[in-house]
């Protein structure tokens, strides 16, 4: 049986990856021993690594497709085909930031105040050369982790991860410059992509994880309306979307379909029922492919 070899992020990534490949229709499992999770695709065959190091091992050849940080694909230079941007993080769905930041006891202000100073970071290389951009010189040394307890102690400023920013203020820590924005992409090997069964196989999971994220956060709305009460009903919807509307055969009556915001239901619901709607269903989704 022919097989995709599939660099899958292990640490934070790993958890929200599980969860979205699931949503796809991909169920992954992995025993606490193993670095080579099974799943329900008998043509997968997935190894967890690093995501720092996986654009790299992708470029070599060691894996045919991956799943890896664009900040990790820029620092690590590697030569990959980006095949689609999957907005998620290891938190949940959306991107990731990396910032200087500095004790807010610092005198530091911008970057500029940081001439001569110690900087810790894991994105060495990107961090060097945004420094550079800035024309300042500063020794940016490589951290091993823990590297926002170094702030102040070891080092003037860190150049660090962050989603929401509660880290930073936890460890007291000021942002003066958000540096990078960064988001998961599946990245290809630019050989395996030209082998016609492997392109489909991953042009499908790039559809697949699309299609997933795609989903999150909305809900599909079904219902059946009085013909009479029809404009009314559609007063309520959100202007841009368009319902699916199917007579009945009763002809005074029509099924409505429609895909919402989540968030939007709980408002929207109450209303249809005072309107006129009946029959109301909502049900997940976990897939839109456009």
């Amino acid at each position: 049986m022919k097989k995709l070899k599939l660099g899958f992020p292990k640490g934070s990534l790993y958890d929200s990856t599980v969860k979205l490949f699931k949503k796809a229709g991909i169920k992954i499992s992995v025993s606490s021993r193993s670095y080579c999770p099974i799943s329900d695709d008998d043509e997968l065959e997935i190894m967890l690594i690093r995501t720092q190091e996986i654009a790299r091992y992708v470029q070599d050849g060691f894996f045919d497709v991956g799943l890896a940080g664009y900040d990790w694909i820029c620092e690590s230079q590697a030569k990959v085909k980006e095949i689609c941007e999957l907005n998620y993080a290891r938190s949940g769905f959306g991107s990731v930031k990396w910032v200087l930041a500095v004790p807010d006891s610092s005198e530091v202000k911008s970057i500029k105040d940081l001439e001569g100073k110690r900087v810790a970071t894991e994105l060495l290389n990107y961090t060097r050369k945004h420094f550079a951009k800035n024309k300042v010189k500063a020794s940016i040394e490589f951290s091993w982790g823990t590297t926002e307890g170094k702030a102040g102690k070891f080092v003037d400023a860190i150049v660090e991860l962050t989603e929401t920013g509660e880290s930073l203020k936890a460890n007291k820590l000021r942002v003066i410059d958000e540096m990078f924005t960064s988001t998961t992409r599946l990245i290809a090997n630019a050989n395996a992509f030209e082998d016609e069964w492997k392109r489909e196989k991953i042009e499908n999971l790039a559809m697949l994880l699309k299609g997933a994220l795609a989903a999150e956060g909305m809900v599909g709305l079904k219902m059946n309306v009085a013909v009479e009460f029809l404009e009314k009903i559609m007063a309520l919807l959100p202007a841009l979307k368009k319902p699916t509307v199917s007579y009945l055969s009763d002809k005074k009556w029509v099924a409505l379909e429609i895909i919402l915001e989540e968030k939007t239901v709980k408002k929207i619901i109450p209303a249809l029922k005072r309107s006129g709607a009946t029959g109301i269903i909502e049900y997940p989704l976990n897939k839109i492919v456009y």
